[in-house]
């Protein structure tokens, strides 16, 4: 195992790695199809449900809540158990849960909606910790939990199609069964192989009971970390702003420059690319610096960029213009997306499940505060708003990335 060789401080290659993590890669892809299926087939699934597709789409919400609510509550529990039989708890829990809304029934759908919430609270955090346990140099580490983070984005690129195809011919029901087999298959080779496994990393299991602080404590002694509590503002921030962005992009591009949702579709794909290659760079260059300082300058200048362009965007006249700052946007939160995760992975130790989880539920509530901030926006003054409210949040989330640089660099002191 690469954690576990001696003298093996460099970061293995990427192809070495993910041999190494393909089960957490796996099972991080799958945790993101339940609500793509719903997303995808919300029309129909509210055909068989007998409600509006706006009853519906607001049963998606429960799944914020429940997450934030999830992550919150048991962030310490995740340090304080195997990370893989969490791992395997959020797969059963996603595993019942497309079983329930697989019956297309509304209070089978909303009990899927807060069963998913809750079940990718506690399944995300506990790949990328133990993901970043499994290697010994912090360097590795890192790298190890934005391989992570790159395989969700990936997913969210390709996961539409990838279940409109099958569903061709099973319908969304049988997508729903499809990841109810492959959760439950995933829970059990967790529980049963690499819940045998001893991790390699210095934050690893092997802690005993009597090295872990207790619940409140756990939550005491992350926020006495240097910089932590700014990082975890600025996942928030970045996320809301990112989050708020998409939230409008169809309506932007269809208003401003005519794009139907067919040709938009393109639109999306570019920025959703552009967010994979961003936090796979981002992550591989970032695995070779063991400066914290460093990664909190590239997240300064990635937060700047994408402040730039998203104002950009949403003032651009012109198509040309308007498509490459997309991309830019898209690069630009990729790598703040990437710097958070390792920046989290390498100083908070023992704790880092407990921050990872924090960290989600944060970006949880993200999603919320960016589409209500956006939309008021929108509403106040237009699209120039729209930049406004979430250059904002952008603006504020560049002010935590300085406050957790310096909060590192007196801490190195």
């Amino acid at each position: 195992m690469p954690g576990t060789e001696p003298g093996k401080d460099a970061v293995p290659n990427d192809w070495r790695m993910a041999r190494e993590l393909w089960p957490f890669m796996l099972a991080s892809a799958v945790g993101l199809v339940p609500f793509t299926i719903y997303s995808t087939f919300l029309v129909p699934i509210a055909g068989v449900a007998e409600g509006s597709v706006a009853a519906l789409g607001q049963l998606r919400g429960l799944g914020g809540l429940a997450a934030l609510a999830v992550g919150t509550a048991l962030a310490p529990f995740i340090d304080r158990v195997r990370k893989e039989r969490a791992a395997a708890a959020g797969l059963v829990v996603l595993a019942v849960s497309a079983a329930l809304g697989a019956g297309g029934e509304f209070l089978l759908l909303a009990a899927f909606c807060l069963l998913v919430g809750g079940g990718t609270a506690v399944l995300n955090p506990a790949l990328t910790a133990a993901a970043a346990d499994r290697f010994s140099s912090e360097a590795a580490a890192g790298r190890a939990a934005t391989l992570i983070t790159a395989t969700q984005s990936f997913t969210a690129l390709l996961a539409a199609p990838l279940v409109a195809l099958p569903a061709m011919v099973w319908g969304w029901q049988g997508d729903l069964w499809a990841v109810t087999a492959l959760c439950s298959g995933l829970a059990l080779y967790f529980l049963l192989r690499l819940g045998r496994r001893a991790p390699g990393g210095p934050h690893g299991d092997e802690a005993t009971h009597q090295d872990r602080p207790g619940y409140l404590a756990s939550f005491r002694l992350l926020a006495g970390l240097p910089g932590v509590i700014s990082l975890l503002c600025v996942a928030m921030l970045r996320t809301a702003a990112f989050m708020g962005y998409l939230a409008y992009l169809a309506a932007f591009y269809d208003e401003r420059f005519g794009l139907n949702p067919s040709t938009f579709a393109l639109v999306w794909t570019l920025s959703g690319a552009s967010f994979f290659v961003g936090n796979l760079l981002a992550g591989r260059l970032l695995s070779a610096d063991r400066h914290t300082a460093s990664t909190d300058r590239l997240m300064t200048i990635a937060l700047f960029v994408a402040l730039v362009a998203l104002v950009g965007v949403f003032l651009s006249r012109s198509l040309y213009v308007a498509l490459p700052l997309t991309a830019m946007i898209g690069v630009g939160h990729a790598t703040v997306a990437a710097c958070v995760t390792t920046s989290l992975v390498r100083r908070c130790g023992n704790l880092r499940g407990t921050a990872l989880s924090i960290n989600a539920a944060g970006m949880s509530f993200g999603v919320f505060l960016g589409a209500g901030a956006g939309g008021i926006g929108l509403a106040a003054g237009g699209y120039p708003g729209t930049a406004a409210a979430l250059g904002g949040l952008t603006l504020v989330a560049l002010v935590f990335a300085r406050l957790a640089g310096r909060s590192a660099a007196t801490a190195g002191k």
